[in-house]
C-alpha cells in the first residue's frame, strides 16, 4: 500500500470500515502524518455527531386513555352469547366475567407503571443526547478552530492517540483508537500537565476502544497530557503511574 493509499483512508479509519491488517498500516502512517491524524480526528468527531440520537417520550395520555377504553367494555351476564358481527366473522368472543375485567384493570395498572418507568428513560436518554450534542459541537469547534494543532503518538497494546489543541477556544480534544479494556472497576483518567502538576481532565468511557473525548476544563497553559488508571470514578490527583504522556503541540 503506497502512501498516497494510505491519505485516503481518514474517512474510512475514522468508521472503522477497514480490515485489521489495513488499520495498522494506517495507524503507524498516522503517528508521522499530522494531516492525516488532523483530518481522522474531525472525521471521527463528525462521525459522533451524526450518530447522536434522541429518543422518542412515552405519550403522557396513555394510561387515561387505555383505562379509559376498559369502562366501555360490557361484562355480560353469565350464559350470554356474544353476538360476532360480520366483519369479524373467524373469530370467537365469550362472555367476560368478572376476573377477567380485574385483570384488565390489574394489566393497565401495570402499564401505567411501565408508563412512568418508559418516560424517565426517555427523559434520561433525552438528557444525555443533549449533553452528548453540546460536547460534540465542543469537539467540532476545536477541531475546527484555525489555530488548531495536532499532535499523535502510538501508545502502549498498540493503541494510537492523538491530541488536538486550540489556544483560542483553550480547549483540548484527545482521539484515541484500539484503547484496551482497562482492569475491572478501573478506568482510565486524562490529566493536564501544568509544569509537572497533574490536574484532572476527565474519564474516558471504560467501554470503547475508540473514542474522541472532550478535555474537561482549560488548558491554561498547560504543557501536555498524561492517562492513568484510576479506581472507577476517578481521582482528584494520580494514584497510579501514568500509562501515556503526551506533549502538546507547540
Amino acid at each position: 500500500m503506497t502512501t498516497m493509499d494510505l491519505h485516503r483512508l481518514t474517512g474510512a479509519y475514522a468508521l472503522h470500515a477497514l480490515s485489521d491488517e489495513e488499520s495498522v498500516s494506517f495507524e503507524r502512517h498516522l503517528a508521522g502524518c499530522e494531516p492525516c491524524a488532523q483530518e481522522t480526528a474531525e472525521l471521527s468527531a463528525t462521525a459522533a455527531r451524526l450518530g447522536l440520537a434522541v429518543a422518542a417520550p412515552v405519550p403522557p395520555a396513555l394510561r387515561e386513555h387505555v383505562l379509559r377504553r376498559i369502562t366501555t367494555v360490557r361484562q355480560e351476564t353469565p350464559g350470554t352469547t356474544v353476538r360476532v358481527s360480520p366483519v369479524r366473522a373467524g373469530l370467537r368472543a365469550g362472555p367476560l366475567s368478572r376476573w377477567a375485567l380485574a385483570a384488565c384493570l390489574a394489566a393497565a395498572a401495570a402499564l401505567g407503571g411501565t408508563t412512568v418507568w418508559q418516560h424517565q428513560q426517555a427523559a434520561d436518554a433525552r438528557a444525555e443526547a443533549r449533553q452528548a450534542s453540546r460536547s460534540a459541537d465542543e469537539i467540532a469547534a476545536v477541531l475546527a478552530a484555525p489555530d488548531a494543532r495536532t499532535r499523535a503518538a502510538d501508545l502502549a497494546a498498540g493503541a494510537t492517540g492523538t491530541v488536538v489543541v486550540s489556544q483560542s477556544r483553550d480547549k483540548a480534544v484527545f482521539v484515541v483508537s484500539g484503547m484496551a479494556r482497562p482492569p475491572r472497576g478501573k478506568v482510565y483518567e486524562l490529566w493536564f500537565d501544568d509544569a509537572g502538576t497533574m490536574r484532572s481532565a476527565g474519564l474516558m468511557d471504560p467501554d470503547r476502544g475508540d473514542q474522541t473525548v472532550l478535555m474537561r476544563g482549560d488548558v491554561d497553559g498547560a504543557s501536555g497530557m498524561g492517562i492513568t488508571v484510576e479506581p472507577a470514578g476517578g481521582s482528584t490527583h494520580p494514584t497510579s503511574t501514568p500509562i501515556a504522556l503526551m506533549a502538546f503541540p507547540g
